[in-house]
């Protein structure tokens, strides 16, 4: 079943990638700048998917999108620099991701299709290997050395997060806004109690890999 993608975005610099992405999907899209979201997000004309561009001068526009998302009940991908997210707030009420800018295709890809629903596309991997651990981003499963290790689904959410992201560093509230998915009020330190349950789980090997950064939060190793 065909459905429909927005694009939007004031550069070129997903242009190309995403055209990729998307044209191994059923879709139809529409794509332009942010001088023309209402053209592109019209009221009463539904939608599959936004993929919105919130960087440069766009990023303010980013409760925006959410706004009409939410509106429209669309799900959204957000494309967004990495010094930028503790900026950035997904909409609560309709399935939304991001990916950073310069992110591979196979990672956006994976990323437009789970919020597709699991749409048509060619055929991609939903695996991460990591020594002897393996992340399943299609079933939420993580396996070591061939056995499942049974994480709470915030934890694996967190591992995941951080592994998808490796060498970067993240603060807590930061991990808290994109894991958590809002402004958690129990304290930015159940982040830690977390991390500490995921090494113990993980075994000494790979916890190695989950790496306390001072002053700053945390880092998957790459």
């Amino acid at each position: 079943m065909s459905g429909t993608v927005v694009f939007i975005a004031d550069s070129l610099d997903n242009a190309y990638k995403f055209q990729q992405v998307l044209s191994t999907f059923d879709v139809e899209v529409a794509a332009g700048s942010t001088v023309q979201i209402p053209k592109l997000l019209a009221t009463g004309v539904p939608h599959d998917l936004i993929v919105f561009e919130a960087r440069g001068s766009a990023l303010p526009r980013i409760e925006e999108i959410a706004a009409l998302a939410e509106d429209r009940a669309c799900p959204l991908l957000v494309i967004i620099d990495l010094s930028q997210i503790d900026k950035l707030k997904l909409p609560a009420t309709v399935s939304a991701d991001f990916v950073v800018h310069g992110a591979g295709q196979e990672e956006c890809l994976a990323r437009v299709r789970r919020l597709l629903g699991g749409g048509e596309s060619a055929p991609h991997t939903e695996l991460i290997s990591v020594d002897d651990m393996v992340i399943n981003l299609a079933t939420y499963q993580v396996s070591v050395s061939g056995e499942p290790i049974d994480f709470t689904y915030l934890e694996y959410a967190l591992l995941s997060f951080l592994v998808r992201h490796a060498g970067h560093a993240f603060s807590r509230d930061a991990l808290l806004q994109h894991v958590w998915g809002f402004d958690y009020y129990g304290g930015s330190r159940t982040v830690d109690v977390h991390v500490r349950r995921i090494r113990a789980k993980l075994g000494p090997e790979l916890a190695q890999r989950l790496e306390t950064v001072r002053g700053v939060g945390y880092l998957w190793s790459a």
